[in-house]
């Protein structure tokens, strides 16, 4: 039976639109940093890479390859942990060209550094890209956090952090670093803006 992670891991991918303290535990991510305005081409193309990689595993079987303890699974969505330049903190005016991000794609449990290795081989085979040279594996753990579903535009999402800001402080919590975690449950290029489900997320301590 195929893993689901929006059955499975619901706390974690399936929160109200209200603001809830979660604990959420280390997970392993393909990730790629960037910089700049996330409408340019360079997001689309580093975003592209990453589902490469995340294909290459979950197709894996296909190519002759079974990892251990390897199960059938669907792709998980794409991530991102967002800052801003030093630019962009000092000015009164948001500009998307001065944003800093690492975007990602959590991997299965079973992945280790010889299944990264032939991810690597199958993607660069498949699709050769030079951003491959700049992707990379790591291990995450957001741990206590305060997460919140947003619906509609990106650009909509400052309301939500608000009452995220509010929910944090009446409840004596504290804002671990203003880099802030976006989880895209849609796909933008197929839903209407004003549909968008995207998960924000604020690590905190007590």
């Amino acid at each position: 039976m195929k893993y689901e992670w929006r059955k499975e891991e619901k706390e974690i991918y399936q929160p109200k639109e209200k603001p809830t303290l979660v604990k959420i535990p280390k997970a392993k991510y393909f990730c790629i940093k960037g910089e700049g305005n996330p409408n340019d081409g360079d997001f689309s193309n580093r975003i592209a890479v990453l589902y490469s990689l995340a294909y290459a595993v979950r197709m894996m079987p296909k190519s002759g390859f079974i990892p251990d303890g390897y199960f059938e699974y669907t792709v998980y969505p794409l991530e991102g942990l967002w800052d801003m330049t030093e630019v962009g903190k000092s000015s009164e005016v948001f500009n998307k060209d001065e944003l800093i991000y690492t975007i990602m794609i959590k991997q299965p449990d079973f992945i280790n550094e010889e299944v990264t290795k032939k991810a690597f081989e199958i993607a660069n085979k498949k699709k050769p890209d030079k951003l491959l040279k700049e992707a990379y594996f790591d291990e995450i753990e957001d741990g206590l956090s305060v997460q919140m579903l947003h619906i509609g535009s990106y650009d909509n999402e400052p309301e939500t952090f608000s009452k995220m800001k509010e929910y944090i402080n009446e409840n004596n919590l504290k804002i671990k670093s203003l880099v802030h975690r976006e989880i895209y449950l849609s796909d933008a290029r197929k839903v209407e803006r004003d549909k968008l489900k995207t998960v924000l997320r604020y690590t905190v301590t007590k």
